[in-house]
């Protein structure tokens, strides 16, 4: 019995003492295939990350087998809130605490056989990175896409930060919460730099087109970026000057309006707040920002009214936590028997309602426009309330522009400073991150970076000048880290305004496939896909997407079918369960348990059987077979081999990697029945392909066997002429009487099977001076011949 320890040890040793993984430049064809880099947490690796690990493991090791430059890479979001907590609990610097967790989970990854080229490595905190990152930004900031500006953030008093909509959570009390840490979060306006994402949202939703995302994604970033074609219409204020504009993309609904409902935040809404406590308690309960949070509709009445424009009627004005802020003009008008949200929101407040379309799609209840199809009213209704200077076209989008500062020490710094009238100038050269033993919180809403005033402050050509304290988010690295990987040569990185650069990223751009948790589905990649078509715009990248086909690896849960999480005591320690079982049983479990991108529950049991099946694949491989060349001519080993590596081929091609592992069981089956075999290469060129999900015990079976090491192997070839199933017997009648049985292969068309029945012996005797008036043919079944007398 082979002992897993010893063997995995030796190994992994070899690929990095001969540098295996090396990123190559000598091919035609190359596969960049990238994993989404993990923050280097002090919990390290967890067994969710190595589902996408080992995916993509897979996948690098085939493409290299079958002659392709693989760039297969691994690096560190090493920038971040929890990071910044710890240094602040402990007094220890950021830093020494992120570069012991990064030795931590690369250890733990390396002990999985993974076959990351480890000389392109990454870390986002490392200065040689984010000097990048800083001209990525001065890029933005000269396209006009980076500015300060007061707006609406998530200030969380007891961590010292803005937080991003994403980071929070509600408490049991229903309140706005930190996600990391339950602390209290109010809104705040503040001076924030913000990226101008939406001048890209036509771009992004128009990219999506041409990349091979999964349609729940594509779903997911079309309904984040939210496009919408309608109107903005003005309400008279009823009793008041003015009037109230909503947006709404369903005017033909127009004479079902039975409120108006404005968002928390719109400004109307703040300015009702000031004047009325009720509605200032309302809005600071309901005013945060993403819709995830909301626990359930409510709203508030204001006591206010507007006059419906082409009928008069009185219509009550609500603020209603269902209204997104932000969006449009913050305001919708509601038409419950129209609108589900309406509706529920009409039910809750008793309000009254009438149904302004029929089954038909034909307008009723709407005065001279009723019996008009509602796509011709939608432009009978506008061009009414157009004459009245009340309407007008609007095309609006619900992304966001980026807020872009954090009030943070551990983050990339800003490339600018200002002078004492608030002038921004951009640095030339690189902002490095001043070192500080203690990070403590400014307590006056700014960065830890503030106390650092000789830092801060500094004279250049006789005036004082200052520094911008706030740090970016820790989006900033991961945006570009992709770019990096390219980019790193040893222990530099090319400059990415370069020649040089553009060159690498000609042969490497796009990348071919992503793999990465669903959690990921939006922010990052809209904001990494937007970042890359500005810098495609300027002419630095050669293509407008970043990444061409992209899969989200499923969840694993623990044995009680659960989140695996500490609290709920259900977490399986990855490190214990190599210990036992071994990495490539670990590995061939993972992807054995599901398709990639369903949730899988943990069952030791499971990766026993597994580690079972390993002891019997080593088994028979070192069996003392007998060669016989002669069986090079059955046709039994010829199918079994050719169609098993046609096969295996297609279905990791199309990352079917449990079926792919189902073929392997299959096959070690069928050896397990021979004593004889036609040569060696059913052995070795099985192993090759087992390499690519047990790479350790295949790697010691082909020494075991006296062949090459892997990096020496290629993929096996398979005939395609030979790819012929079994034989089956199909039974031949004429005038429904059973005259032959005849073997055949499923190769046989339709026309081909007739041929070869007319022809047999015991059934031309039955055709001979018969016409043939009728073929009855049920594939696999039956063939019966019809005939008469000629």
């Amino acid at each position: 019995m082979l002992d897993h320890r010893i063997i995995e040890k030796k190994w992994q040793n070899y690929w990095y003492k001969n540098n295996v993984f090396q990123t190559t430049d000598s091919s035609k064809k190359k596969f960049y295939i990238l994993d989404m880099f993990p923050y280097p947490s002090a919990s390290g690796l967890h067994l969710g990350h190595p589902i996408g690990y080992t995916a993509s493991d897979i996948v690098a090791r085939f493409k290299r087998l079958n002659g392709f430059d693989v760039l297969h890479p691994m690096g560190w979001d090493a920038f971040g809130l929890p990071a910044e907590q710890y240094a602040i609990k402990t007094g220890n610097h950021p830093g020494g605490f992120t570069k012991k967790n990064i030795k931590n989970f690369k250890k733990q990854i390396i002990s999985f056989g993974f076959s990351y080229d480890w000389n392109k490595e990454v870390n986002t905190s490392d200065p040689e990175f984010y000097e990048q990152t800083q001209w990525i930004f001065k890029l933005l900031y000269k396209a006009n896409l980076a500015e300060i500006r007061d707006v609406e953030v998530n200030w969380c008093p007891e961590l010292g930060t803005v937080l991003a909509n994403e980071e929070l959570k509600r408490d049991k009390n229903g309140n706005f919460v930190s996600e990391r840490g339950n602390f209290p979060v109010v809104l705040k306006k503040m001076k924030q730099w913000v990226l101008k994402i939406t001048e890209y949202a036509q771009k992004l939703l128009d990219g999506l087109d041409d990349v091979s995302f999964p349609d729940s994604l594509k779903t997911l970033q079309r309904k984040w970026i939210g496009k919408s074609e309608g109107w903005k219409v003005k309400f008279p204020f009823k009793n008041k000057e003015g009037f109230l504009e909503i947006f709404t993309t369903r005017i033909e609904t127009f004479y079902g309006v039975s409120f108006l409902a404005i968002s928390p935040l719109h400004s109307f809404a703040q300015e009702l707040a000031k004047k009325n406590a009720e509605i200032s308690q309302f809005i600071k309960r309901n005013s945060f920002l993403s819709p995830k949070l909301q626990s359930k509709t409510t709203g508030i009445f204001t006591n206010l009214y507007v006059k419906h424009p082409l009928n008069s009627c009185k219509i009550p004005i609500y603020i209603a936590n269902y209204v997104i802020n932000d969006y449009a003009s913050s305001a919708i008008m509601g038409v419950p028997a129209h609108n589900l949200n309406d509706l529920e929101f009409a039910r809750i407040f008793k309000i009254n309602y009438i149904s302004v379309i029929n089954s038909e799609n034909l307008l009723i209840n709407s005065a001279e426009f009723n019996g008009k199809n509602s796509e011709k009213a939608k432009n009978l209704i506008f061009e009414k309330l157009k004459s009245m200077n009340l309407a007008e076209k609007s095309i609006t989008f619900r992304l966001k522009d980026w807020v872009f500062s954090r009030q943070r020490y551990w983050g990339e710094p800003f490339p600018v400073y200002f002078d004492e009238t608030g002038k921004i100038y951009l640095e030339e050269k690189i902002v490095k991150l001043p070192y500080k033993d203690k990070i403590t919180p400014s307590g006056d809403m700014q960065s830890p970076l503030a106390s650092i005033k000789d830092w801060v402050f500094f004279e250049k050509d006789g005036k004082t000048y200052r520094r911008e304290t706030n740090t970016m988010p820790q989006w900033a690295g991961s945006s570009w880290y992709y770019l990096a990987f390219i980019l790193k040569e040893k222990d530099k990185y090319l400059k990415l305004n370069t020649k040089p650069a553009f060159e690498k990223f000609q042969k490497w751009l796009p990348v071919d496939l992503y793999i990465g948790g669903q959690e990921h589905a939006v922010g990052h990649l809209i904001y990494s896909r937007f970042w890359h078509k500005v810098l495609f715009e300027a002419g630095v990248v050669p293509n407008s997407e970043p990444f061409k086909k992209i899969i989200h690896q499923g969840m694993l849960l623990g044995p009680d079918g659960q989140k695996m999480s500490k609290s709920k005591g259900n977490v399986i320690n990855p490190s214990q369960v190599i210990e036992e079982y071994g990495a490539d049983s670990v590995r061939l479990f993972l992807m054995f348990m599901g398709p990639i991108s369903e949730n899988r529950i943990w069952d030791e049991n499971g990766l026993k059987s597994i580690y079972n099946w390993i002891q019997r694949v080593i088994r028979t491989i070192l069996t003392d077979y007998e060669i016989e060349e002669s069986l090079e001519k059955d046709h039994e080993f010829t199918y079994f081999f050719n169609n098993f590596v046609f096969e295996i081929t297609a279905l990791i091609e199309s990352f079917k990697f449990n079926v792919a592992i189902s073929k392997l069981m299959a096959y070690i089956n069928f050896l397990n029945k021979k004593q004889k075999i036609p040569s060696k290469k059913y052995l070795t060129d099985f192993l090759i392909i087992f390499s690519v999900f047990a790479p350790h015990i295949a790697e010691e079976l082909l020494e075991k066997l006296g062949e090459k090491p892997l990096n020496l192997q290629s993929w096996p070839q398979f005939d395609k002429s030979k790819i012929v199933k079994y034989t089956y017997n199909l039974p031949v009648s004429v005038n429904g009487k059973n005259r032959a049985i005849l073997e055949l292969n499923e190769a046989k068309s339709k026309d081909e099977i007739i041929e070869i029945a007319k022809k047999d012996c015991k059934i031309r005797k039955y055709l001979n001076g018969m016409q043939i008036s009728k073929v009855i043919f049920i594939p696999k079944k039956i063939l019966n011949f019809i005939v008469k007398s000629i």
